[in-house]
């Protein structure tokens, strides 16, 4: 550390990772308009946040994977609240979120652009409604950010015809429901074939189709959108690869051989 700077918090390194999460690896940068409010937010120098961020990415296994560093000098509370953060996506994204709402004196609800019209008025009913859609929007937005907002199976690069897929069902698989290593980045056409088990990804990251979809009757629709991603690979992310345990998962139990 250098003379005359404080020792990050733990809160700070909190909004620090919500951030890392949803921006795009190329992204990380003192002069990105998020880092900067980030900075004015904490009392720190956009350099800093930058600096911080690009420490995170020293420690997210997917970069170690292939081959990017980031930079070497964590600390140990660094290690700890990346740690916690990863342990429970379930809670701490929607923490995080509450806390980047104090810092700014606003609520949740606002920062998520939440229509407070369509929400119950109080109590736990509201709060849970709440929970749910900020958890969602930041799932959309990590699992969107990990691949550069573009489809995996296609490469198309529009984020309104896009979808953060789950590979190991929303409905059951609870306590994986907002790891973005349980998440895709896939077109809405694809993602339904995927749910149906019609398309899978193997462990290795290659696409399938299943032979439901060949046959004699094959049609131009059928190659052009989904015979010609037969046995190639997926649009790999910058971060949280999918993790290949859901890929399993998927491949024995929901795919269409």
């Amino acid at each position: 550390m250098r003379q005359g700077q404080s020792l990050w918090t733990k809160d700070e390194l909190i909004l620090a990772i919500n951030l890392y999460c949803k921006l795009p690896f190329g992204r990380l940068h003192r002069n990105n308009p998020e880092v900067i409010r980030l900075a004015g937010l904490i009392g720190r120098s956009a350099n800093s946040v930058a600096y911080k961020l690009v420490n995170f990415a020293s420690l997210d296994p997917s970069l170690q994977a292939r081959g990017v560093k980031g930079a070497s000098n964590t600390s140990k509370l660094d290690r700890e609240v990346w740690s916690e953060f990863n342990k429970n996506w379930e809670e701490l994204p929607f923490e995080s979120e509450k806390l980047r709402a104090s810092f700014e004196h606003t609520t949740v609800e606002r920062i998520n652009q939440i229509d407070e019209s369509e929400l119950p008025k109080e109590g736990k009913a509201r709060e849970q409604v709440v929970k749910v859609r900020v958890n969602q929007s930041f799932f959309r937005r990590t699992v969107l950010a990990a691949y550069n907002s573009t489809c995996c199976i296609t490469g198309l690069q529009h984020p309104a015809l896009l979808i953060a897929g789950h590979i190991s069902p929303w409905g059951t698989d609870e306590k994986n429901r907002l790891n973005p290593r349980n998440g895709i980045a896939i077109n809405a056409l694809h993602d339904k074939a995927f749910e149906a088990g019609l398309l899978t990804i193997t462990p290795d990251y290659t696409i399938k189709i299943s032979s439901s979809l060949k046959g004699n009757k094959q049609t131009s629709v059928n190659e052009d959108h989904f015979l010609r991603y037969d046995n190639k690979g997926i649009i790999l992310p910058s971060r949280f690869l999918p993790d290949r345990a859901f890929l399993e998962y998927h491949n024995a139990e929901r795919f269409i051989p």
